[in-house]
């Protein structure tokens, strides 16, 4: 690899993750294990976020940030497909890792995004055209994901021919969002008063530099992904022993897979950064939706597995309390740590529910 590219940490990075994939024991104490997996997946999340931000400064928004996206979303759809096709019954597994993929990025990081910018820079400008589009397709996309089979389908489940017909609508829906968002409408995913992307590194460093990050991002992030589902069994254990729900170690999974994107989010509204913040939280929650749900479906009735995806009432309403106040939030032309402070409040609601 070429070394004026690379760090001697990006490759400490690559090596630990894959070293700790490989020898790790699985007979040390759940808790020494828990700890040593979610220390491991943390060192190897920063170099994700490395890698991401030096190819959003390369390639510019909104591709740059799609880049990260795409990369977390498609591992995210694989480890629910495996889950779905492996020996144990899971038919709710999509259901629930979307819904808590969806309050941690609309409620969680949305919310703490806000909140830093917000304290730091005060009111925060934003392209609003483009976070509005974001909202307007995850209002659709929940809608049919968590609401309609309750009043279409049988227990909370499409029908096959529903299944084969919502999966397919969902993803021509959000392919035809891809191609505005990186063609015609690509100026509504960038800062306001931009003047445009900035390409002034890409043409330094050409079509070699954006292909070597994209594939140490991918080789740093695989471990994350596999690492999880030892975190899993082991935080079965430690919070089977502490009494807490089952429910919580999916939570905890979902916040470890979109770490990368959470810090990267984060930093951008530090920055004062608000719409590449948007692109990375909302555009993430379109893509894992417009891309799990679709996968999911044809899944279900190609492999006559059962696809559950109708949501409780309790998590409707509060999932809608979300939406229909981030759309406010992001109405005006300035956002601000008011706003995330409202966020982080309907992300304390969720969790209380999922704790009752």
């Amino acid at each position: 690899m070429p070394s004026r590219y690379l760090r001697p940490i990006d490759y400490s990075r690559m090596l630990a993750g894959w070293l700790v994939v490989l020898l790790l024991p699985d007979r040390l104490p759940a808790a020494v294990l828990l700890i040593a997996v979610v220390a491991v997946i943390m060192f190897c999340a920063f170099g994700v976020v490395t890698q991401a931000e030096k190819l959003a400064g390369i390639l510019g928004d909104p591709l740059g940030s799609l880049v990260l996206t795409l990369s977390i979303v498609i591992i995210e759809v694989i480890l629910i497909v495996a889950v779905m096709l492996g020996p144990g019954q899971a038919p709710t597994i999509a259901r629930d890792s979307v819904m808590a993929v969806s309050m941690i990025i609309l409620a969680l990081v949305t919310g703490l995004s806000l909140l830093v910018g917000g304290i730091r820079h005060g009111g925060m400008d934003h392209n609003g055209t483009g976070t509005r589009t974001y909202l307007s397709l995850i209002a659709v996309m929940a809608t049919t994901t968590f609401a309609l089979p309750h009043l279409l389908g049988t227990g909370g489940a499409y029908g096959s021919l529903q299944a084969v017909l919502v999966a397919v609508s969902t993803l021509a829906l959000y392919t035809f969002f891809l191609r505005r968002q990186l063609g015609a409408q690509a100026g509504d995913f960038r800062e306001p008063d931009t003047g445009g992307d900035r390409h002034e590194e890409h043409a330094v460093s050409g079509h070699l530099e954006v292909a070597l990050r994209i594939s140490v991002l991918i080789i740093t992030v695989l471990p994350i992904v596999v690492l999880s589902h030892r975190m899993a069994a082991a935080m079965d254990s430690v919070l089977g022993d502490l009494g807490a729900p089952p429910a919580l170690a999916g939570m905890v999974i979902a916040v470890i897979v979109f770490l990368p994107e959470t810090i990267t989010a984060l930093r951008a509204s530090w920055d004062g950064r608000t719409q590449r913040m948007s692109n990375l939280v909302h555009g993430a929650l379109v893509s894992t939706v417009g891309l799990t749900i679709p996968t999911v479906l044809l899944i279900g009735v190609l492999g006559d597995r059962a696809v559950v995806l109708g949501e409780t009432p309790a998590n409707l309403v509060i999932l809608g309390l979300a939406v229909v106040v981030s759309m406010a939030v992001f109405s005006g032309r300035r956002v601000n740590a008011v706003h995330g402070a409202a966020l982080l409040m309907i992300f304390g609601i969720y969790m209380m529910a999922l704790l009752s």
